[in-house]
């Protein structure tokens, strides 16, 4: 296997770490629970998110 990466799947992970980061913001904004998905697509744990500090 080559270690090569085209250039594309770069942005489109930097695009969906950006837009999952923005989700989640608003939803916490919100004061909702933001979607798993977006939780793991930031590195963290959606059982783990209640026992965050907020404030």
């Amino acid at each position: 296997m080559s270690a090569y990466k085209p250039a594309r799947g770069f942005f489109s992970n930097a695009f969906a770490i950006f837009g999952a980061a923005s989700a989640a913001a608003a939803a916490v904004e919100g004061n909702r629970r933001p979607r798993d998905r977006d939780l793991q697509t930031l590195g963290i744990n959606p059982a783990n998110f209640h026992s965050v500090k907020r404030g």
